[in-house]
């Protein structure tokens, strides 16, 4: 994109400099220590040198942005290369299980600076889980960003804008299981948690922490994560612990679906006289998967998953297979064979497709739901 288009609105025009400046972050970003030149960012984006210099310029003032140093030049003076200020910005992701609270801190690329986790009863109720998730994202930026200015008195716990005033944050991404939606922020009834329908988690929290908060389902947000990672452009996560959920990944950005209902992959029915699951069902593979997970069959659990993933794999024709979530921690090996052993049954001449464990480990969704708020900054539209 090289010029603005004059007959465009404001809003227009404020979308158009995001985008521009969000192209030459993710540069560089990219780019890593050793830098890029704007002669190179100008290349690279299509935007005017005029461009990248304003640019550049309003980085460096915010901080973002500083120079690594001068390249050699092919003729004239050597160039001035910059580079990201990773520790300029921070998100807080946090991931909301059904027993447990894991947040971390990341830094503008990705890399973990914090780290928290608590026990955490999702059905306390709705206050309850706001102040836990206020309490933790508090003090992981106070501990890793300093605290609030103003001395001593001003650690004083606040009941609304907890987080005014500690510099760098960007927001808090939150992950939960589903489903919900995330463009509200809105959950609705969370499997075994009714009373959540309807509760707008993510004005809540907003008002609670004073910064932006980002809600989305966390195996969206596990996905999410994995794909800026460089997972691929078209995989499926599979995620197991409390619960069963698949985040999916096609063309590259995160698949929610019109109403964030994609990747409820937990409730698909496989088993019409089945036992029952908390959704209402009989017969969904979450249910059955955690059936023989309780009784100690995790073989068993394994080609049930693997049956759920053969069915995605044949309508969405993906390239990969990842898998994560505590139980899946405790066996890999065992859910990496019989996942795989089912989908290459299921082939058909066609090739089976790869089935790997998610790197990131257990917290892999918590550094997904930060990429929540990171995504955007960088040029993400799914973050």
């Amino acid at each position: 994109m090289t010029g603005v288009n004059r007959t465009n609105g404001g809003a227009n025009l404020l979308a158009l400099r995001s985008h521009n400046t969000a192209l030459v972050l993710d540069l560089l970003r990219t780019a890593g220590p050793e830098g890029i030149s704007r002669l190179e960012l100008a290349d690279r984006t299509g935007l005017t040198p005029q461009a990248v210099s304003k640019i550049t310029a309003r980085l460096r003032e915010e901080g973002m942005a500083a120079e690594a140093g001068r390249r050699a030049s092919t003729g004239g003076k050597p160039r001035t290369v910059l580079r990201l200020v990773p520790g300029a910005g921070h998100a807080v992701g946090v991931h909301l299980d059904r027993d447990e609270l894991r947040a971390v801190l990341v830094d503008l690329n990705g890399m973990v600076v914090g780290e928290r986790r608590t026990p955490l009863d999702l059905g306390a109720g709705a206050q309850a889980v706001v102040a836990a998730v206020a309490r933790e994202a508090e003090g992981m930026a106070a501990q890793a960003l300093g605290p609030r200015s103003g001395g001593p008195a001003a650690e004083a716990p606040r009941p609304t804008g907890a987080l005014v005033g500690v510099g760098s944050l960007l927001g808090v991404g939150v992950a939960l299981p589903g489903p919900l939606d995330h463009a509200r922020g809105v959950l609705h009834r969370v499997t075994g948690f009714p009373e959540w329908d309807g509760f707008p988690l993510r004005d809540a929290l907003a008002r609670r922490l004073g910064v932006p908060v980002v809600v989305d389902k966390d195996t969206n947000a596990a996905a999410l994560g994995l794909a800026v990672g460089g997972a691929g452009r078209s995989f499926a996560y599979l995620h197991l612990g409390t619960g069963l959920g698949a985040g999916l990944v096609i063309g590259g950005t995160v698949h929610r679906g019109a109403r964030t209902g994609a990747g409820e992959f937990g409730h698909q029915v496989i088993q019409l006289d089945g036992p029952h699951c908390g959704c209402g069902n009989r017969g969904c593979i979450e249910a059955l998967c955690l059936g023989a997970v309780a009784r100690g069959e995790i073989g068993e659990a394994a080609r049930v998953l693997g049956a759920g993933a053969a069915n995605l794999v044949g309508l969405l024709d993906i390239d990969l297979v990842l898998l994560g979530g505590r139980t899946v921690a405790a066996a890999p090996e065992t859910f990496v064979r019989g996942v795989a052993a089912v989908l290459d049954e299921r082939a058909r001449g066609a090739g089976a497709v790869p089935v790997r464990v998610a790197p990131g480990g257990e917290r892999g969704v918590a550094e997904g739901a930060a990429q929540l708020l990171l995504g955007p900054l960088f040029g993400r539209a799914d973050g």
